[in-house]
């Protein structure tokens, strides 16, 4: 069996936990950086079929890793190369909002597709498209989806069952959904007014579902905790008694903190898709799963 996993210093931890699971060995990714500003990456061992574990928070250098890796992998015996990727970077702008706008959905997906022969992530963060597939085509593409491993932790812990599952848009509809029904709980869902990165607003239809219950707020991205904020508000003044939330990527800076517990959020928890303080829920198991053919592919007579 000749399979390894590859990852950046920052990511090791997390990719141990898979490689251990998988019974692969993990191999570096060594970065040195020039004065200039220039990068040189050097792989620490090779395989034929490589899984480079590398969530894609605070992106543009990492993408570089990608295509700098793949490069190297080939050129030394790497026949498949599976990123693994549980934060997938640039899958908001899948359109152009505005003239001559950069549609960095598709530039992600053409810039990857060549270097890389399959992608797993979890959640990415689509709207407008129907599936990952049609980000990226021409190879593999698995979406994962996070709420049954967040579901089943909190099912471990309980919940009171007047909880009520909480999303900020109509886009967190069906994770809501299924993570309230999940739970046996109800689910509620608002309406979201973006005008800027930083300035959303939130209402709720019928406020008075909430009244004298906890809410547990569910989203996918926590970036700036702008809409994080506003939705807590905006339960608090419907009457929520206590406010906690669950997210799959906390991409925020530690600071943050601060405002969330001023709004209101007593407690936040994420997946480990992007390390983080508020890291809960291991993905490990999940993505394990999606790569065991992998294994099993390498060692079939």
């Amino acid at each position: 069996m000749n399979v390894a996993i590859f990852a950046l210093d920052q990511n090791r931890p997390h990719a141990e936990n898979l490689a251990s699971t998988l019974a692969v060995p993990v191999h570096d990714l060594r970065l040195h950086r020039f004065p200039d500003g220039e990068l040189k990456l050097t792989l620490g061992g090779t395989a034929e079929t490589t899984i480079l574990y590398l969530p894609l928070d605070r992106p543009d250098e990492k993408l570089l890793v990608v295509l700098m890796a793949s490069e190297a992998l080939r050129r030394n015996g790497a026949r498949r190369i599976v990123l693994v990727a549980p934060y997938l970077c640039y899958m908001r702008q899948d359109v152009a909002f505005h003239p001559l706008e950069a549609i960095s959905q598709k530039v992600i997906g053409g810039m990857l597709t060549p270097a890389i022969d399959r992608m797993v992530t979890v959640d990415a963060h689509l709207h407008r498209t129907a599936s990952l597939a049609l980000v990226f085509p021409e190879i593999e593409a698995e979406n994962l989806e996070a709420w049954p491993v967040i579901g089943d932790a909190l099912a471990r812990d309980g919940l009171d069952p007047r909880t009520v599952v909480v999303g900020p848009d109509v886009e967190s509809r069906p994770l809501v959904t299924a993570l309230a029904q999940r739970l046996g709980l109800t689910a509620a869902v608002g309406s979201k007014i973006r005008r800027g990165d930083r300035d959303v607003s939130i209402a709720f239809d019928d406020a008075t579902r909430l009244a004298g219950r906890p809410a547990l707020l569910v989203d996918d991205v926590v970036s700036s905790g702008g809409t994080l904020i506003e939705v807590a508000e905006a339960l608090r003044r419907a009457g929520a008694t206590t406010v906690d939330a669950v997210i799959t990527h906390a991409l925020h800076g530690e600071e943050t903190a601060a405002r969330f517990w001023l709004a209101g959020i007593r407690s936040l928890r994420s997946t480990t898709s992007v390390p983080h303080s508020t890291n809960a829920f291991a993905l490990t198991a999940l993505l394990a799963d999606a790569l065991r053919r992998e294994i099993a592919a390498k060692v079939r007579p």
